[in-house]
């Protein structure tokens, strides 16, 4: 059986019922099997649902300044690294 660090590498793709047949059945064992990893996919599914259901909103100017600034910092940060 997948362990969780497996399981999660192939949830976006699972999610997105991206992986083949035989993927698929090893995942869906795994989530049968592993409370943590099932309560992980059942709000991820909830949570995708809700925000499939939103309309998009615009992002005030002054927040979305402050956000690219904040991004600009950390990717400088990370480049010294």
């Amino acid at each position: 059986m997948l362990t969780c660090k497996e399981f999660l590498a192939e949830l976006s793709e699972y999610l997105d019922d991206a992986v083949g047949t035989e993927v698929r059945q090893k995942l869906e064992l795994h989530v049968s099997a592993c409370p943590n990893c099932w309560v992980l996919v059942n709000t991820t599914q909830k949570t995708l649902k809700v925000y499939k259901g939103c309309e998009p909103q615009d992002v005030p100017a002054d927040v979305r300044d402050r956000l690219m600034e904040a991004l600009q910092r950390k990717m400088a940060a990370e480049q010294k690294s």
